[in-house]
């Protein structure tokens, strides 16, 4: 290729004599008797040989402009795809070849075709595309643009078999370097014509190579940060969904099979297990994916929790520990099967989902722990209240007789202590049912008599229960009850349960000559029944703990009075189970109104 001005210099002196030959041409044609056949066909020798010699000298500058042109273009997209049609679109118009293709190394240094193209701009099928491997292997290896203006006649190719059976001829293939790094190449080739490149084209092809190389490099880095942006992105999203399935529950077992299901999905694994570990290494409990799966041998838990990381064994066992506060409470082991290895993202993956699963399963293994204990516990509580029973009984019955003087009669305080004996084995009898109801309720072993019954009798026999109590504290009843309430679904038992624990509360914290109130009304498929008293009221402190278990205010007026702080944490309980709800509303020194609703029968 001619360098500094003499190309553009000589292009202008041909390009003068050749217009000057077509005007005299011209002139001679213009004036009798013109010009001979034979001078014409000269002179029209003359011009197409000019034509050629123009042809034959380099135009630098459009060469130039046309390079300048196709790095803007190839600065335009960080697409990698997209990058790499740009470059195959670019070299084909540069150097009029009939066919070209890119080719890249991968991350194992295999070099594949990611781009080629027809002269026509038909992309090519890259299984389609046929090439001299040597030509191509020779410029990888020695870092330098191979040439042959014709394949079949140049001692360095011709005998290859390629070269032959491809009928290739016109062929160059320059490196793509990016900071001293061979990345790939450029191929192009001519199978119709010779000496289609030439050496003069090699310093404007490798300037060429030299910008697209970089341009697909920066593509190819974007792109991967991008593919990375967006794997972290979708990892965190499934990482958000994975939490929200293991918060949604506190049983152990469902929390080992959401854990192992995201895991075996995210790995592709064909079996695996996760079992909670005891502090010696024991398995307590597993899930399991897949068929013929056993839990994990001594050797195997051994092995995961020495390391505290996951550990690939063969490269398809997949060993991650669960662990929590410095401790293994689990282990994920996965097979990947069929000879699949695990790859490094999925590892990493692993190790995140682990940490993630690690508080929920501490927190539902803790639950079930509690569990478990108030389990015990509550049946051990109805255990001690069946059996307290029957000496209650016994200390009742004959404390009955004692006052009935069956053996004899008794002096005044003999009579005192019995009553005595009589009132505390009746506020233990009512402590005993609390507590068993109480019990019951914990373990669902309450069971309910709904049917369709009404407010009105419910009341009636709680009121009937209460009369006395109420009358000797001369305290005001108003009932105000409409005859055309109408039936409601409810267990009348319970129901009268509920009605007299809720009238004695008002009873023994309401002063003497208070007033007590009973109203109920229809609503919105319900029943509703507020039962209020003028009594010491309540803070909002002890309204937010009213109905919790043992629950007993701290106020002076209510410690004085008997009580086990089980009774309103029934009645709500009785009240929601027969489909209702109930509510407080109460002042400091005003008194206090419980309301409550049952649905109406249909």
């Amino acid at each position: 290729m001619i360098n500094g001005t003499e190309p553009q210099a000589n292009r202008s002196l041909l390009a003068a004599a050749l217009l000057d030959s077509m005007r005299a041409v011209q002139r001679a044609l213009d004036n009798p008797p013109g010009l001979s056949t034979e001078q014409l066909s000269v002179r029209l020798q003359e011009w197409q040989q000019a034509v050629q010699e123009l042809v034959k000298i380099p135009d630098q500058a459009g060469e130039l402009a046309t390079l300048y042109e196709i790095i803007a273009v190839l600065n335009s997209s960080l697409d990698l795809t997209e990058t790499l049609k740009l470059v195959m679109d670019s070299l084909i118009h540069l150097t009029g070849a009939e066919r070209g293709c890119l080719m890249l190394f991968d991350d194992n240094g295999r070099l594949e075709i990611k781009a080629a193209q027809h002269f026509n701009q038909e992309d090519v099928d890259a299984a389609d595309m046929e090439l001299s491997h040597t030509v191509v292997r020779e410029a990888i290896e020695k870092r330098h643009p191979v040439l042959t203006t014709n394949a079949q006649v140049d001692p360095r190719f011709s005998a290859q078999e390629s070269v032959i059976g491809y009928h290739l001829r016109s062929i160059v293939c320059v490196p793509l370097y990016v900071r001293e790094r061979v990345i790939g190449a450029l191929y192009l080739d001519n199978r119709m014509r010779d000496g289609v490149f030439s050496k003069e084209d090699l310093p404007l092809l490798t300037a060429f190579a030299s910008q697209a190389a970089v341009a697909i490099e920066n593509a190819r880095l974007y792109t991967m940060t991008d593919q990375a942006l967006a794997a972290r992105v979708q990892e965190l999203t499934t990482l958000q969904q994975l939490d929200q399935e293991l918060n949604a529950s506190l049983d152990l077992e469902r929390v080992l099979d959401v854990t192992l299901s995201w895991a075996v999905q995210a790995t592709m694994a064909a079996r695996g297990t996760l079992s909670v570990l005891d502090c010696e290494g024991r398995v307590l409990s597993s899930a399991a994916s897949g068929d013929d799966v056993q839990p994990p041998e001594p050797s195997a838990i051994s092995l995961a929790t020495s390391s505290k990381t996951p550990v690939v064994t063969d490269g398809t066992r997949l060993l991650a520990p669960i662990r929590y506060e410095g401790q293994t409470i689990g282990l994920l082991d996965l097979w990947s099967g069929a000879g699949t290895r695990f790859r490094h993202d999925q590892i990493k993956f692993i190790e995140r989902l682990a940490d993630h699963a690690a508080a929920a399963i501490e927190n539902a293994r803790l639950y079930e722990q509690v569990r478990r204990a108030n389990q015990a516990k509550s049946e051990f509580v109805s255990f001690v209240a069946h059996e307290l029973r029957t000496p209650m009984t016994s200390i009742k019955g004959y404390a009955d007789m004692l006052l009935k003087g069956m053996v004899g009669s008794l002096t005044p305080t003999q009579q005192e202590f019995v009553h005595t004996i009589y009132r505390n084995v009746e506020r233990m009898q009512i402590l005993v049912s609390d507590l068993q109801d109480t019990s019951r309720l914990e373990t669902g072993q309450l069971k309910l008599d709904v049917q369709r019954t009404r407010l009105q009798d419910a009341l009636f026999n709680a009121l009937e229960t209460l009369q006395g109590q109420i009358e000797a504290r001369a305290q005001r009843l108003t009932v105000e009850v409409p005859d055309d309430l109408p039936p409601i679904q409810a267990d009348p038992a319970r129901l009268t349960q509920i009605l007299t624990n809720l009238l004695s509360n008002a009873c023994k914290y309401t002063p003497e000559e208070g007033q007590i109130g009973v109203r109920a009304w229809a609503r919105d498929g319900h029943v509703h029944c507020a039962v209020s008293d003028t009594g010491v009221g309540m803070s909002e402190e002890d309204q937010a703990r009213l109905f919790t278990k043992f629950f007993r205010s701290d106020n002076p007026a209510v410690r004085e009075m008997p009580g086990t702080g089980l009774g309103l944490c029934i009645v709500k309980s009785l009240v929601e189970l027969q489909g209702g709800e109930i509510e407080v509303e109460s002042a400091l020194g005003k008194g206090t109104t419980f309301t409550f609703t049952v649905p109406v029968a249909e």
